[in-house]
């Protein structure tokens, strides 16, 4: 008895077990749009690239300072043995042998050298250090364009989610007059045809619904994705769609701003200054460079005989004839023309981007409204329509109807909430500065 009561217990909590590991596994992450932002700047390859072109960036610019304008050090240590040929150095007397040696001596020394002037590696440093400021702005702007494509994700994802729940109100109401149908038809009060259509409009409302899910599931599998997650994490959105207005601002306001915040436009009018910078440096080549350089050690014949031996000179070099000058400054030019004519493009779409935004905000606002509006009158329709029914006035012609006339008002409403949401992401980035004013948009979790 006692053994069967043990073999049961163990029996009990192994079911348990597996129930509360199922459980586990079955529980959804809640994510809302602020963690699945902060997911995909850490997981996102466009970032981790960005990111390693800022390191890349940062050791050119120490290779560029050490090589040209620090001090370097070396340290030499040598031991040989040799003979020489005197002849070949022109050394020959009668008597005198035409080869000596062999003979040994050792060589122990530091020598260190440093460049006093080399306007050339100074402007070059220079330019590295805008160069890496120009990598930092790109990895910003690869942050905020990261930022609006995860946010359209989600929000693609909030669309999906408000159509699987409008397709289950309609499946509701479609339940709803399929019963009524055929309370009233088993009472005699309606014709079969009622209840055949009832059930015809139940079947398609089911069949949106199952569509509407797959379409959901589908949009949780991207968003995973796209935020390093395995696609067979279970998600759940933890904010539904919603319409929340922001203040309107004037284009003439926004656009000087936007020049002055966007990374991509900050970032092109900094490759612009490190190439006036290379320009320089390609200028100074013909001018003259000073250094010093030096040694001390010892040297003697024998580790005994060492004695300590040392130089010290300064040293002017000029160019004087270098053709690959020309070429140089020719393709320094090149760039900088090209990255003036980026310049100026890149002005007039911020400038289209932030009219192009308020446009459609300003729009789609009004969308919402009237969509709103729409919704109610086709849900006071559907009231009025299921009461006739009900009452025997009309048959369910009226009701199906009034159910597809709400269905379509709430799709243009999910519409309308869907791209006003979306504009407002696009004015963020089209302002610039995404990641820091995020929170201006978002609104309350």
């Amino acid at each position: 008895m006692k053994r069967a009561l043990s073999i049961l217990g163990v029996s009990i909590f192994t079911l348990a077990c597996g129930a509360s590991g199922a459980s586990q596994e079955a529980a959804a992450y809640r994510l809302t749009l602020r963690d699945a932002i902060e997911k995909g700047l850490k997981a996102n390859l466009s970032v981790l690239v960005a990111a390693t072109r800022v390191e890349e960036s940062e050791g050119t610019r120490t290779r560029r300072l050490s090589a040209a304008l620090l001090p370097r050090v070396r340290s030499q240590s040598y031991a040989n043995l040799q003979n020489r040929n005197l002849k070949a150095f022109g050394i020959s007397a009668p008597g005198f042998p035409a080869v000596v040696g062999p003979f040994s001596n050792y060589d122990f020394r530091i020598s260190a050298d440093q460049n006093i002037v080399d306007l050339q590696s100074y402007r070059n440093w220079k330019a590295s250090n805008l160069a890496l400021d120009s990598s930092k702005l790109d990895y910003q702007d690869a942050r905020d364009l990261i930022i609006r494509s995860i946010a359209s994700l989600y929000l693609s994802a909030q669309s999906a989610s408000a159509r699987v729940d409008a397709a289950q109100s309609r499946v509701n109401d479609s339940q709803a007059l399929y019963q009524l149908a055929k309370s009233k038809h088993d009472a005699g009060t309606a014709t079969g045809v009622d209840l055949l259509r009832s059930q015809v409009q139940l079947a398609n409302d089911k069949q949106a619904l199952l569509a509407a899910q797959n379409q959901y599931k589908q949009a949780l599998l991207v968003l995973a994705r796209n935020l390093g997650l395995s696609p067979g994490t279970p998600l759940e959105l933890a904010e539904p769609l919603r319409f929340q207005a922001v203040t309107l601002l004037q284009a003439e306001t926004a656009i000087p701003s936007a020049l002055l915040a966007r990374s991509d436009y900050l970032s092109l009018a900094t490759q612009h200054r490190e190439l006036v910078e290379q320009q320089r440096a390609s200028h100074a080549r013909y001018f003259p460079k000073v250094s010093i350089n030096g040694n001390y050690g010892g040297l003697g014949r024998s580790v005994g005989g060492i004695q300590g031996t040392g130089l010290i000179q300064g040293q002017i070099d000029f160019t004087l004839f270098d053709r690959d000058r020309q070429g140089e400054a020719q393709e320094i030019a090149s760039r900088l023309q090209r990255v003036d004519d980026q310049i100026a493009d890149l002005r007039h779409g911020i400038e289209q981007d932030i009219r192009e935004a308020l446009l459609n905000l300003e729009s789609t606002a009004a969308q919402v409204a009237v969509a709103q509006e729409g919704q109610d009158l086709a849900q006071r329709e559907l009231q009025l329509t299921q009461d006739r029914f009900r009452s025997g006035v009309t048959n369910n012609v009226e009701v199906v109807t009034a159910q597809d006339e709400l269905a379509r008002a709430e799709e243009n409403y999910i519409l309308a909430v869907s791209s006003y949401v979306d504009a407002k992401f696009a004015l963020a980035r089209a302002r610039g500065g995404t990641e820091k004013d995020i929170n201006d948009y978002l609104g309350n979790p």
